[in-house]
Order: structure tokens, then C-alpha cells, then sequence
């Protein structure tokens, strides 16, 4: 039995003022920390400089999930007392699992009214850590009256207003289903992307809905203890077959975010080989884990003590990604989901 993980090993200090309110004016300006996994050597770049590290025959993996505006505001009908509710999983057309602010107030039977009753939901049933099944009443299509009365479930460190909630999106999201941003990919630009593809790099394109439980810290002292929420993903017989073609020529599978990561890690078998897949995952990726799949990685700074900071630490090692967080913030890079990112080659 291997000894305890420790939580407290995952620990770095982050000034606060080095937490990014805003995103850039341009996506692809934002600094880039370039980090060998093997020799632990760091070099200072720029985003748009990534292309200079991807070769061809080289597969970018792109998670095509979309935020939804999960986050609605309403009132319940029989006391007129205000409940922020956020979507967590649909369960079905209309019913979906949500955080309900303040919890207490909303028992089972509880009708809670949206957008002067453009929307109205009722309490179904209560589930594990007091989120609440609500079934949803409505005209028309859910996703209008969503776009209409919803804003982006933005994560709790960020406390600015978003002026263009397209902002929150990847250039290249396309699934509605997210309940925060694949961050990594927000630093893509439609022209960057096409360069990197006329450079003879493959795009494979998968899907994972990313809950909330990205953003919750471990709370046991013993990492491996730690309880991972489910989310939903999706391979595609394409990305598959790219994907495995890539490994086949010797050439390097590169995801595009802890999301991409835990993707491909979920639908591949024990030697690497991904076929057309979809499902719920629940992995936890920390050190000792062996990757079947991804070579290296594009990401953001993640927090102090999360699991995707377990995560980078499983591809480049604790202390190297320790001296590499040091590192930005003695160099002012800007950190979390608005933040710079960093490519773990």
C-alpha cells in the first residue's frame, strides 16, 4: 500500500491580485508558460507561439462543449423569496439536477417562478448534497427562454461582470451542456486554429460537459479519498480513428485542456486505443497514474490544492509544476479561468 497523497502537497501561494478578473481584448496574447516534462526546463512565450511547438502529423484534442447561462434567478411563488438556482445535469427535456440557493427554503412541492413566469419550476425530489431534481414548465424551447432569462455560471473567484458572455466560450464550442468553460481552449482564435491546421496538425474534436465539480477543493486529507463528480462525455467515431492514427504514425496526441485529458484517458482501453464512446467519467487523474493516451497538454493555472493541479502534477511531476507555478508568480502571469495558460511538453 502506497502511503498517504497528501492534499497539502498540492499547496502554493497565489497573491490575489494575480487572479485574472477580465479576459484579454485578444485570446491568443496571453502569456505562455512552456514547461518540458522531462528536464523541468522553463521558457516564456506568448500563446500565438504555440505552433512553433506542434509538428505535423501532431493531433490537437478540442473539447467542443458550450456553456450554458445555467445560472437563474427567481422567486418562490407561495412567499416571494428570492432563489438562485444553477443547472447542474439534465436528466431529461425538462427535468434537470440543480444547486438551489438558499437550499432550506425550497422543500420538495416548492414552485419557484423565473422571468415573471416566462419559466417555472417545481421540486421533484432532493439528492445527494442537498441538490434538488426540478421539473421545469415552460413555452416554446428551453434553450431561448435560457439564453433570454440566464447568465453564465461564472466561477466564485471571479467577481467582475462579464460584458460578452462570448467570451466564456471556446471559438470553437459547439455542444450546449457546460456548466463552467473548458479554460485552456479560450486562448484559441479562429485564425490560430486554421494556421496549426495548414501546418498539417489534426484536429479531433470530443465532448465533455464540465460540472461544477471542477472548481470544488479536495476536503479529505489524503488525496485518494477524494470523491469525483460524474460528467458527461462523448468520442466520435472521427476523433477516435484520428486519434489512433496519430499514436499508429508516432506522433504526439496533445490535449487541449484537463477536460480533453479526461476524455480521451476515460475512452480509451488499457493500450491507448479509442473507439467510438459515450458516457459518464468519473476519473480522477493524480500523480502515479499512467497516461494511455495524451503526450502533453495545454492549460490553464489551476487552484491551489484542486484536482486539476493533481492532474498536471500526474504528466510533469509535483515538483516541477510546484517550481513552475513559483515561477509565474514571481513573473506576474495571470492565473485561473481568464488567466494565461501553460503547454507541458
Amino acid at each position: 500500500m502506497a502511503t498517504k497523497m497528501d492534499v497539502k502537497d498540492f499547496r502554493y501561494d497565489l497573491p490575489q491580485e494575480l487572479i485574472a478578473q477580465d479576459p484579454l481584448e485578444d485570446r491568443s496574447s496571453s502569456r505562455l508558460l512552456v514547461l518540458d516534462k522531462d528536464t523541468g526546463e522553463i521558457t516564456h512565450k506568448h500563446f500565438y507561439d504555440i505552433i512553433d511547438y506542434l509538428d505535423e502529423g501532431d493531433c490537437l484534442v478540442l473539447n467542443e462543449t458550450k456553456v450554458i447561462p445555467a445560472r437563474l434567478m427567481g422567486v418562490k411563488k407561495d412567499t416571494g423569496a428570492v432563489v438562485e438556482i444553477l443547472l447542474l445535469k439534465r436528466k431529461s427535456k425538462t427535468v434537470w439536477e440543480c444547486l438551489v440557493k438558499p437550499g432550506k427554503k425550497c422543500r420538495v412541492g416548492a414552485v419557484i417562478e423565473f422571468g415573471e413566469g416566462l419559466l417555472t419550476g417545481t421540486v421533484s425530489d432532493i439528492v445527494e448534497e442537498g441538490n434538488r431534481i426540478i421539473e421545469f414548465e415552460f413555452d416554446g424551447i428551453f434553450e431561448e427562454i435560457l439564453d433570454k432569462l440566464g447568465t453564465m455560471p461564472l466561477p466564485p473567484y471571479i467577481t467582475h461582470t462579464l460584458k460578452d458572455r462570448n467570451r466564456y466560450q471556446t471559438v470553437y464550442a459547439k455542444n450546449d451542456g457546460s456548466a463552467a468553460a473548458p479554460t485552456a481552449g479560450l486562448h484559441f482564435t479562429k485564425e490560430l486554429l486554421k494556421d496549426i491546421e495548414d501546418k498539417g496538425v489534426k484536429l479531433a474534436k470530443v465532448t465533455l460537459h464540465v460540472g461544477l465539480g471542477t472548481f470544488r477543493p479536495v476536503k479529505v486529507s489524503d488525496v485518494r479519498q477524494h470523491h469525483m463528480h460524474s460528467e458527461f462525455f462523448q468520442v466520435s467515431k472521427e476523433a477516435a480513428d484520428i486519434i489512433n492514427s496519430t499514436r499508429a504514425n508516432g506522433k504526439r496526441v496533445i490535449c487541449v485542456g484537463t477536460t480533453s485529458t479526461r476524455t480521451v484517458e476515460s475512452a480509451s482501453d488499457d493500450k491507448g486505443y479509442l473507439k467510438e464512446k459515450s458516457g459518464w467519467t468519473d476519473i480522477f487523474i493524480y500523480p502515479g497514474y499512467k497516461f494511455k493516451v495524451s503526450d502533453a497538454l495545454i492549460t490553464n493555472f489551476h487552484l491551489p490544492e484542486s484536482t486539476l493541479v493533481m492532474l498536471v502534477s500526474a504528466l510533469a511531476g509535483r515538483e516541477k509544476v510546484l517550481h513552475a507555478y513559483e515561477e509565474a508568480v514571481k513573473e506576474k502571469y495571470r492565473f485561473f479561468s481568464f488567466g494565461d495558460a501553460m503547454f507541458i511538453k
